[in-house]
């Protein structure tokens, strides 16, 4: 007597859910620099310059993905990355003077709109805020420390991407994004030890491309098909 043989089952991949996950990457930063008062409140407009910034960035991101019928793909995310984006140049007006820009890290809140091209890929656009953190020094001619500040400065961010679900519950992402101030920042530089320095005026960019990986809470569960 002949068996019936049991259904083959074949997995469809869910893309409603949560997720956590960790990336790396690199990191672009240009920063422009401008005197603006010399305490105790003198007025300047010595031009400081501009920096072009290269390196590593590394972090983690965790979000919620709402799938709207069968192919759009709604989501909200947090990232925050440290980096190591720095770099150094001469002081456009005083050139004997040297300026570094350490740009430490970047979070950011953003939302995104996907589209499923197959079951398993995903591209998607993303924009919403983020979070610029900095250390700027300026040295003298002899290479001595003259002032620094560390700041955050708050813009938005833009970005666009790609993400492959290769297993149920996990999925690989590369994603390029674009991070702006809207207004140039007001900032305190004051000199080691003492509280007496001169505020400088910086206006800030960034770019990054990062590769992530993410593992992924569905709120239904695994679905499969059945055929």
């Amino acid at each position: 007597m002949a068996v019936k043989a049991r259904p083959v089952v074949a997995p469809i991949y869910n893309w409603q859910g949560c997720y956590i996950g960790g990336n790396v990457g690199g990191g672009w930063s240009r920063m422009t620099t401008t005197q603006s008062v010399i305490d105790p409140g003198i007025p300047a407009t010595g031009n400081y310059g501009r920096e072009n910034d290269s390196g590593f960035i590394g972090g983690a991101q965790a979000g919620c993905d709402f799938l709207a019928g069968r192919d759009l793909v709604f989501g909200v995310q947090g990232m925050f990355d440290f980096g190591s984006v720095k770099g150094q140049h001469a002081l456009t007006d005083f050139p004997t003077f040297s300026e570094t820009n350490n740009f430490r890290s970047v979070g950011t809140a953003t939302g995104r709109i996907g589209y499923l091209w197959t079951p398993q890929f995903l591209g998607y656009v993303k924009g919403g805020m983020a979070f610029l953190r900095n250390k700027n020094e300026v040295f003298t001619p002899g290479g001595a420390l003259l002032e620094s500040a560390s700041f955050t400065l708050p813009g938005m961010t833009v970005g666009v991407g790609g993400e492959y679900m290769f297993a149920p519950n996990w999925s690989a992402f590369l994603e390029w994004n674009y991070m702006w101030i809207e207004d140039t920042s007001g900032q305190h530089f004051v000199a080691p030890g003492t509280a007496i320095g001169e505020v400088l005026n910086v206006k800030q960019t960034a770019e990054t491309v990062q590769f992530g990986i993410n593992y992924k809470f569905h709120w239904d569960g695994p679905l499969v098909a059945k055929y």
